[in-house]
């Protein structure tokens, strides 16, 4: 048969067809038939039956040579698959590992997991750490509302008056332009010392409770001296708590007015640049202060918003999401004569990070132009409240509207939509500096019981946009004792350091009253607060009796993770909570939807499934049996869940008491973990873990091993301070690996078989390597539970090889020394009468150039007559298919793993390559495995991943968001009188008192975005063996260019061995596979909003109670400005003697007065 023609064509199953050239123009080049990464594919290969594939096997192409029959090629399968199993059993000891077990099985015991009994004890555990903590938060609340009642309000009260620990007091004598370097400070602030505290992994102390009060609150405000004078018989509560507790970590009691007082003391951590931090926007505050909120927020973009008026509006926009947590829905309209939505969202969404990203930036590109309807505005937010078709919180309804100001008070739209119930709060803002009258803006907000705000600069943004969080908290306040209830939140960073964290939260409401008779006062006080490690909780989850694979989780009400092995945020921002849903932090399937929904509603259950996971280092995916077990914990929002794999379902415990006796009550085989031994018995590692209270942790493992030793010879056996449990079964795994050596590794020559090592690994934290110099190339995890090869190797039958990982932005591979080696790794699976587990792992490490040299030897047609007398040295175990192969240059043989990695070739130039995704040293031949389902894909979102920050734009030097005036406006008279220039002034005057304001954005304030890493969205691709098991010839078909190739799976490994004729032209290249990390957007939110995940939203809700006094409802003035108060800041400046502005809390501060 002729060699096709060089032309394109796609070829189906059937004969081969040969595409016609285009007339004129030649052979066509083949198109990329698929892309680089996803779409539907065109068939690219031609899948052909054996016989009619058998003409095209012997047809002479290019390289004028036969491509070798399939039973040929199943013959080198076999001859593979019989050379790797034979070394496996020779030095894996698999089978010898089994007997040394059961030799010595009077030295453990074989201990169950029981699912349901073990969820509902970690639940009862975690709920009793819990209720601890809410025993003391109620002490907290309830003395705090008693002070506050008992205080009374000082009009006259100075700084001088108050002695408190200032948080920020050192950080701001270290700062020359700080606010007490400016004013000289007259606060009588107290100076401590501290000790360092492991459990707060910061330096505390335990007689004070410190004090933190946000930047752009003026400290010596009379609101601000009270609430400091009444605040400070906390700490006396606080030490008692403490006293009861001694496990309490931070307790902090949140006030209205933005003073935060923690305890026990300890300096502020301040950022580089401005301290933002205001306790007000913290998750834990924002839960605790209201309850859930749908709300719809509509931008005045009519022509009369000034350019400076409009960046005001837009920042404001930003400010007020995040008063939002993940309890909340939202939705941001900008309206003129029509009203439409800013975003892609067409109703309201779940106010989590990623939805609020998405707001923020699309308000970025409003544009101001029209005229004023404020009807079309306010219909479009009560028809989205209305929308019963949607998710959301079903609690507090509420419309935020910002404008510059207008006349129309939209009477009748109320009436149709909010009166006579008034369900929906109504809150409006007045931004920039305008002559409007604002009595509209004030009717709007006071007959729909809400609230009126004014924003004439940036400096009352961040006060003015969370201030309607007290509105909101009038029903809770009225409740009384219905709404003390505690919430636990969201995992998020803790602003001092402590890490991961919950926090219960609990209200706290103003008890006093105006007079005898008077109305109950409707203010809440702030939020009081108690913080939960993270750590704490998994105390109380059981360790290493699941097995590598086994492990506790728990979500809460958004399906978000509390605890789970794959919560690993790479970067924390403490603004942000840490929310990473359950079926992000596994590979979603239907399965897990259903458990998911299932906990959420806060039920039992058990269910095992078929599922996918990723393998530890994110490369594999492997196809797992998981039995999941789930119970609430009661009292909280949470829900536990276990997962275990079959095969832990059993587990060694390690019963030394009688070897103990025997040796005079010295640690058994405890000579076999001394150094000394390494050159006999193979070098060991230990896991490390916590076995004794004062073991000294170290990464480096061989100083680990030495701590372990000392600690080791001044304790016994039956030490209180130890983990009889992992250290009995350290030492019972120590003796077990050492007759392994015995046994089999000792009197094996593993040059023979081309082995540079071969190793052990046990759940009981062992990992023996041998021959001891093997040691130093040795880079798998010390802790077997944190090694992927052990993890895959338990997951998987048969013999797992893992290549030596290989980053393609990477050099190659240095194959010197003959130290590159390829694992091969198998798990012990050990019957005892009807209980099975898998305790170890064995394997070796193949010598990867010799192998590769064997690999040509053992895909060969050689005769026994035609091989030659020695390849590796005839030893033990040496076989006779050892065949010298016959040279074949343009026959490609490769061994690729199950996730698509080379493992072994024989092209010498393709060795350096070995442990690279084999799309990058062959994308066409890839890509035909891939359409041939020999391969399948699985992409997913890591949400948790850390990204060099994006180098800085081209911008100006001016701040961002301020109105910059050109020359002509400063030679126009008009524009000095006009409001622009007003607000300028008074952006400027803020600026010099603040001036950090203009120095950085709140980005910016938590440290050099340009050296700081920040949390961003990574795509992951893995690839997987597809459905096909069996032995397929195929022809990528390419013209000229087409090439011949067979693929079969290896029995009992995770490989697949590929025969190809080399490529012999790059006409017909195609777009590669990927596989490497990429960074992404996510999927698209304004998809994933359409279809959203199941949830609930806390239990109570308060957002209506008869008795609520609306009168309270804001209060504020047009002050137009003026040629002569204009002079007299010019004056002000001049003089330097700035008047200190006070954040604008309208009638707020007069009703803290009490």
């Amino acid at each position: 048969m002729a060699v096709p023609a060089r032309t394109c064509g796609a070829s189906w199953p059937g004969p081969v067809r040969t595409a016609r050239p285009w007339p004129g123009r030649g052979p066509r080049p083949c198109p990329d038939p698929r892309g680089p990464a996803s779409g539907p594919a065109r068939p690219l290969l031609l899948l052909l039956p054996p016989l009619l594939l058998l003409p095209l096997l012997t047809a002479p192409g290019a390289s004028a040579y036969s491509f070798p029959q399939q039973h040929t090629m199943q013959h080198w399968a076999r001859r593979l698959e019989q050379e790797i199993d034979g070394v496996m059993r020779i030095f894996g000891g698999v089978q010898q590992l089994r007997e040394i077990y059961k030799d010595n099985r009077n030295l453990f015991d074989v201990q169950e997991n029981e699912p349901q009994k073990l969820v509902e004890k970690v639940a009862g555990d975690i709920e009793s750490l819990l209720d601890r903590k809410v025993q003391a938060l109620k002490r907290l609340a309830d003395a705090a509302e008693n002070f506050q009642k008992a205080h009374r309000w000082q009009d006259n009260i100075k700084e001088e008056d108050i002695m408190y620990y200032d948080a920020k007091a050192d950080a701001e004598l270290d700062d020359p332009e700080s606010e007490d370097m400016e004013r000289g400070s007259k606060t009588s602030a107290l100076r401590l010392d501290f000790i360092e505290e492991p459990n707060f992994k910061n330096k505390v102390n335990y007689s004070y409770t410190a004090v933190q009060i946000p930047t752009d609150i003026y400290k010596g405000s009379t609101v601000i001296l009270n609430e400091l004078n009444w605040t400070e018989a906390l700490e006396n509560v606080f030490i008692e708590n403490r006293r009861q507790d001694p496990t309490l970590l931070w307790q902090v009691f949140g006030s209205a007015t933005g003073v935060t007082r923690y305890y026990p003391a300890t300096p502020w951590r301040a950022p580089k640049k401005i301290d933002l931090y205001d306790v007000r926007r913290r998750p834990w505050y924002i839960q605790g202060a209201s309850s859930p909120k749908d709300m719809v927020i509509i931008v005045d973009v009519s022509g009369s918003v000034s350019g400076l008026t409009l960046k005001l509006m837009k920042t404001s926009v930003c400010e007020m999401l995040d008063t939002l947590s993940d309890d909340d829905y939202v939705n941001v309209a900008s309206f003129n004569e029509k009203a439409q939505p800013v975003s892609c969202f067409t109703h309201l969404v779940q106010a989590n990070v990623r939805n609020k990203k998405v707001f923020k930036e699309a308000v970025q590109g409003m544009v101001a132009k029209g005229t004023t309807g404020y009807k079309a505005g306010f219909e479009y937010a009560f028809d989205q409240l209305q929308n019963s078709n949607i998710t959301r919180a079903n609690c507090n309804k509420m419309i935020m509207m910002f404008t510059d100001g207008g006349e129309d008070r939209v009477q009748d739209v109320f009436e149709k939509y909010n009166w006579p119930n008034r369900t929906v709060r109504v809150f409006t803002f007045s931004v920039g500096q305008h002559n409007y009258d604002v009595t509209p803006l004030q009717w709007m907000a006071c007959t729909n019981k809400g609230y009126y705000f004014e924003i004439p600069s940036i400096g009352a943004i961040r006060i003015n946009t969370q201030e309607y969080l007290d509105v909101l908290g009038r029903p809770m306040v009225l409740a009384g004792k219905d709404a003390k209830q505690v919430q636990w939140t969201n995992v998020y960073e803790d602003a001092l350091g402590l890490g991961l964290v919950v926090t219960g939260t609990l209200p706290v409401f103003n008890l006093t009253q105006d007079g005898p008779g008077e109305k109950k006062n409707q203010l809440i006080l702030g939020v009081m607060g108690i913080d939960v490690a993270l750590n704490d909780i998994k105390r109380l989850t059981p360790n290493y009796t699941l097995g590598a694979n086994g492990y506790v989780f728990a979500i809460d009400l958004n399906g978000y993770v509390l605890l789970h092995p794959n919560l690993k945020p790479q970067t924390t921002n403490f603004r942000e909570p840490v929310t990473l849903d359950f079926l992000d932090a596994e590979l979603e399937d239907e399965n897990k939807e259903e458990i998911r929904r299932s906990m959420i509603d806060g039920d039992k259950g058990h269910k095992q499934i078929r599922t996918l996971v990723k393998s530890l280092d994110e490369r594999y995916i492997d196809e797992v049996i998981r039995n999941y077990t789930w119970v609430p914990i009661r009292s909280t929002n949470y829900s536990l869940g276990l997962v275990l794999p079959p095969y832990s379902t059993y587990y060694l415990q390690a019963n030394l008491s009688d070897q103990i006796l025997q040796v005079k009550c010295k640690w058994p085989d405890f000579e076999f973990l001394l150094p000394s031994s390494f050159e006999s018995e193979g070098h060991v590692f230990i896991a490390p873990r916590e076995y004794c209270k004062d073991l000294n942790a170290s990464d480096n493992n061989t100083e680990f091993l030495k701590n372990f030793i000392e600690l080791m010879e001044k304790v016994t056996p039956d030490s209180k301070q130890c983990n009889n449990f992992l250290l009995h079964n350290l030492i019972l795994d120590t003796g077990i690996t050492q007759q392994l050596v015995e046994r089999v590794w000792r009197d094996q020559d593993l040059n023979t078989y081309s082995l540079l090592a071969v190793f052990a690994a046990t759940d009981g934290g062992i990992t023996r390597v041998f021959p001891n110099k093997a040691a130093e190339d040795w880079t798998e995890n010390p802790e077997p539970f944190n090694a992927s090869f052990y993890r895959r190797s338990l997951d998987n039958r048969g013999y797992i090889f893992k290549p030596p990982h290989q980053d393609s932005l990477l050099r190659p591979l240095e194959l010197e020394n003959d130290t590159v080696g390829v694992l091969v790794s198998t798990a012990v699976e050990l019957s005892l009468g009807r209980r099975t587990l898998r305790p170890a792992v064995v394997g070796v490490k193949l010598d990867l150039e010799a192998w590769a040299e064997k690999f040509k030897v053992l895909a060969s047609n050689r005769t026994h007559q035609d091989q030659p007398q020695k390849v590796f040295g005839q030893g033990k175990g040496s076989k006779a298919s050892l065949e010298s192969p016959r040279k074949k240059p343009d026959l490609l043989c490769v061994l690729i793993d199950d996730g698509g990695f080379l493992v072994l070739s024989n092209q010498n130039h393709q060795w350096d390559q070995v442990g690279r995704f084999f799309s990058e040293v062959d994308a066409n031949l890839m890509l035909a495995l891939y359409n041939n389902s020999f391969y399948t894909r699985k992409e997913s979102y890591d949400y948790q991943a850390a990204c060099a920050p994006q180098p800085p734009g081209n911008l100006g030097a001016a701040p961002r968001g301020v109105f910059v005036p050109t020359i002509a406006d400063f030679l126009n008279l008009a524009w000095w009188t006009s409001a622009a220039a007003w607000s300028l002034f008074q952006q400027l005057l803020y600026g010099l008192i603040y001036h950090s304001w203009f120095q950085a954005d709140p980005a910016e304030a938590e440290g050099s975005p340009e050296t700081r890493e920040s949390s961003c969205v990574m795509k992951q691709t893995q690839y997987y063996f597809g459905s096909v098991n069996a032995s397929y010839n195929a022809i990528i078909d390419c013209g000229n260019c087409s090439r011949l190739f067979h693929a079969q799976r290896l029995t009992n490994t995770n490989l697949l061995f590929v025969v190809a004729e080399k490529p012999l032209c790059s006409q017909c290249e195609v777009g590669r596979l990927l596989q490497k990390e990429t960074h992404s957007d996510g999927p698209e939110q304004c998809e994933l909003v359409q279809r959203p995940r199941y949830r609930r939203g806390p239990h109570i809700c308060f957002d209506y109670n008869a008795t609520e006094d609306t009168s309270d409802c804001g209060r504020g003035a047009s002050f137009p400005p003026s040629l002569g108060v204009l002079v007299s800041l010019q004056l002000l400046l001049l003089l330097g003697l700035p008047p200190r502005p006070q954040p604008q809390i309208h009638s707020f501060a007069a009703s803290r007065r009490l």
